[in-house]
């Protein structure tokens, strides 16, 4: 659903099931007044993922909006209120997956954009991304928790083989582990007219290079209907997931 608070942010949305699931894991939420934007992609058998990354987002933003004030807090309170906030939609959701037979190790990505004043904190855990296109840059803001960005780390493998390698989908650290609780340091970085960011799920950027969606996000300006291009290149681009994308304009 596309929305805009007075004349700073101006966002789009499109989630859809895809090509190749049944159901549809990913979820969202986006705050009525742009203070926050959230993505989450859930994981698990039966509709257990569906469960895990609904109690992400409205866990999350249930914390965001108890413990921080959108207008003045200091950096040093939001960044602890978001470690705080995904700290206990991860403890929430492991104990709803060691509860219930049918959600049994249930799991959750999440990315997440905090708007106070004029800046944005950005986090993530798992490999649902955010990026950001300033002027002439785009860059991913996000770091992917997966088993091959740890061994591109390691120099075990190229950069060029992430994409195609046997282990690019499998994650070391999702929300409903014990690791997904680990620290979350979000972070900072100032918002300035022209900006542009999305956060998606992995529906997206496994259809669509960082080239192609660089360019998709440049290309318009409307954030919906950039939402709408990329969610569709990615899914003509073979994406075999569902598929999610905020798309936000600073304007």
């Amino acid at each position: 659903m596309p929305g805009s608070v007075g004349k700073s942010i101006h966002w789009g949305v499109v989630c859809i099931t895809g090509n190749y699931r049944e159901n549809n894991e990913d979820n969202y939420l986006t705050d009525p007044d742009g203070h926050y934007f959230l993505v989450a992609d859930g994981m698990g058998g039966a509709a257990a993922g569906e469960i895990a990354s609904e109690m992400a987002v409205q866990l999350v933003s249930q914390k965001l909006n108890e413990l921080i004030d959108f207008n003045s807090s200091p950096a040093e309170q939001v960044t602890a209120a978001i470690d705080e906030a995904v700290h206990h939609a991860n403890a929430e959701i492991m104990m709803a997956g060691q509860s219930n037979p049918d959600s049994y190790k249930m799991g959750t990505t999440i990315a997440l954009v905090v708007v106070v004043g004029h800046t944005a904190y950005i986090a993530g855990v798992g490999d649902s991304r955010v990026y950001v296109m300033h002027g002439s840059t785009f860059e991913q803001l996000t770091k992917d928790h997966s088993i091959s960005q740890a061994l591109l780390e390691s120099g075990t493998i190229s950069r060029e083989e992430v994409a195609t390698h046997r282990y690019r989908n499998i994650l070391y650290r999702y929300l409903g582990t014990e690791e997904g609780g680990t620290k979350m340091v979000a972070q900072k970085r100032p918002l300035d007219p022209g900006d542009r960011l999305i956060l998606c799920s992995d529906g997206v950027t496994g259809g669509l290079d960082d080239d192609t969606l660089a360019t998709l996000l440049r290309k318009n300006d409307d954030p919906q209907q950039t939402a709408e291009d990329i969610v569709h290149a990615a899914q003509a681009g073979g994406s075999k997931d569902n598929i999610t994308s905020i798309v936000l304009h600073v304007i």
